[in-house]
């Protein structure tokens, strides 16, 4: 069994709505939802002319190999609407392995861990909230302390309403 760690975002329409399709698609597609954050608002990040995002960290237990969930949360995107037409920019949904397991994996479709997560309070503060102290197999350092240490100023909040 797999335990990948996953971001959901959102900042276009009916967030709170994406990402409880999302949800359902993962548990369809990929497995078992193990753990799973409260949902933040948070700044945008990278291009910040655009709407607030909600963000929430979940860890699956997928029998399926890391290349294989990101060709099908690639494809989620899609059904959901998603168009990447540009960095950083407003999307119905987004979802990004963070860690699958505690391996390390750098091919051309895929680098996990995130190359930016330890960057990013977004991340971050979801993933502190389930998991502090997983530590970054590439970083070696605990996720509690990869937040201590984040130089990212910008606002993440915990939203009122979780998502089940």
């Amino acid at each position: 069994m797999n335990n990948v760690t996953l971001l959901l975002g959102s900042n276009v329409g009916n967030r709170f709505a994406h990402l409880e399709t999302a949800l359902q698609m993962i548990k369809n597609e990929i497995g078992k939802i193990a753990l799973q954050s409260s949902v933040y608002e948070t700044e945008p990040w990278g291009n910040t002319k655009q709407g607030f995002f909600l963000n929430q960290v979940v860890v699956v237990e997928s029998q399926l190999e890391a290349e294989k969930i990101m060709k099908h949360l690639i494809s989620m995107e899609k059904k959901m609407g998603r168009e990447r037409t540009e960095k950083w920019g407003p999307r119905i949904i987004d979802i990004d392995i963070l860690f699958f397991n505690e391996e390390i994996i750098s091919t051309n479709q895929l680098t996990v861990p995130h190359p930016s997560l330890h960057e990013r309070k977004f991340t971050l503060i979801p993933l502190n909230e389930i998991m502090p102290g997983f530590i970054h197999p590439v970083l070696k350092k605990t996720v509690s302390d990869l937040l201590n240490e984040t130089q990212d100023s910008l606002e993440v909040k915990k939203t009122p309403a979780n998502l089940a």
